[in-house]
């Protein structure tokens, strides 16, 4: 029985793949062969033939960051003519604009700023939440919680804990990159290490709240590094369960410190195809149309990818990169359409709102 025979008789009877077929299949395999194998896996957990998307705007309230990653072209340092910090009103105007759009998710990110402690982001968030309760904030990531918490001298816990009573409702899985600290040292020497990352998302699941997680490769990681990502964030669903998607995405070179190329779109599939076979317990896998195109993103529904993420009213920090793929909420129905399969408007922790 060859490599490949012997992994698909394995998903077929519920076992999950460990590391050394994860890696044969990210470096070996082909790709169509990888690609069916996570259509598979995507047809017995979405068996309604249904994608899903969510309508949000993702606000940057602020481009200061004192990480200065080198994969990253959004941020400024504070006192850099261009650097910026939105007040709530302008927030506000940002969100009705969203809700006008009968959109029900805020995406707010900015960078780890120096000067803004947790009453900052409590006064906002409880405004938000009264001026606004049918959006979900989802908000932040672990770097800026514990940025936070730092500023605020509180432990991330009572951090996380303020945040969420204030309005926080579920955090996305901004600032995982890849979870090899080496890699981190490499693309982000300034930024938490992945055991940090991994703290905050814990916690926030044990709060009840939500989170998604991301990679983005294609930077200076192997594909052993990408194997251990994966199966670290597999590793924190076994033990919480708190995460409703992962988002793999991938390196957008132009205007950044580290330069170098964009991974394929070949790789991308590959990559996004091992990530729906490895991460078994993780109901979601996202196909990123905001870094890969719609005709990519159409095409990654068939190797593993059921939602197509938000409709993103507004984003700022892959545009920095000089990647600008835009899609209305019509563009994405009639791309899913398209693509064969079933369009259906979702909340941010999966409900189905409406079928098209």
């Amino acid at each position: 029985m060859d490599i490949y025979t012997k992994i698909a008789k394995n998903i077929a009877g519920g076992q999950p793949i460990n590391r050394e077929e994860a890696l044969w299949l990210l470096t070996e395999a082909d790709l169509l062969k990888v690609g069916q194998l996570a259509d598979k896996i995507r047809r017995q957990k979405h068996p309604g033939n249904r994608v899903t998307f969510v309508v949000d705007r993702n606000v940057n309230y602020s481009n200061v960051c004192e990480s200065q990653c080198r994969f990253c072209a959004f941020y400024r340092s504070v006192d850099a003519a261009d650097a910026y910090l939105l007040d709530y009103e302008t927030i506000f105007a940002k969100v009705q604009e969203l809700v006008d759009y009968d959109g029900t998710q805020l995406l707010m990110q900015g960078g780890i700023h120096p000067g803004l402690d947790i009453e900052w982001f409590e006064n906002l968030f409880r405004q938000l939440k009264e001026k606004f309760p049918q959006v979900q904030i989802h908000s932040l990531s672990p770097a800026e919680v514990i940025q936070i918490a730092k500023l605020s001298d509180l432990s991330m816990e009572e951090c996380l804990q303020r945040l969420h009573a204030a309005g926080l409702a579920s955090v996305p899985g901004g600032g995982a990159e890849i979870l090899v600290d080496r890699v981190r040292r490499e693309i982000s020497p300034n930024k938490i290490g992945w055991k940090k990352w991994a703290g905050v998302m814990e916690e926030a699941h044990r709060l009840g709240m939500r989170t998604t997680a991301t990679m983005m490769f294609g930077s200076t990681e192997t594909p052993e590094d990408i194997v251990q990502h994966l199966f670290r964030i597999r590793e924190i669903q076994e033990r919480t369960g708190g995460f409703t998607a992962f988002i793999p995405w991938s390196y957008q070179p132009d205007n950044t410190e580290l330069g170098g190329e964009s991974a394929s779109g070949i790789e991308y599939l590959k990559v996004l195809a091992v990530s729906r076979i490895v991460l078994d317990n993780i109901e979601n896998i996202q196909a990123s149309w905001v870094t890969q195109g719609s005709r990519m993103a159409q095409v990654a529904l068939s190797f593993g990818g059921n939602d197509l993420g938000g409709t993103m009213l507004e984003e700022n920090v892959v545009a920095a990169a000089g990647c600008s793929f835009r899609m209305s909420q019509d563009d994405i129905v009639e791309l899913v359409r398209g693509a064969g399969f079933i369009p259906a408007r979702r909340t941010t922790e999966y409900q189905i709102l409406k079928e098209y």
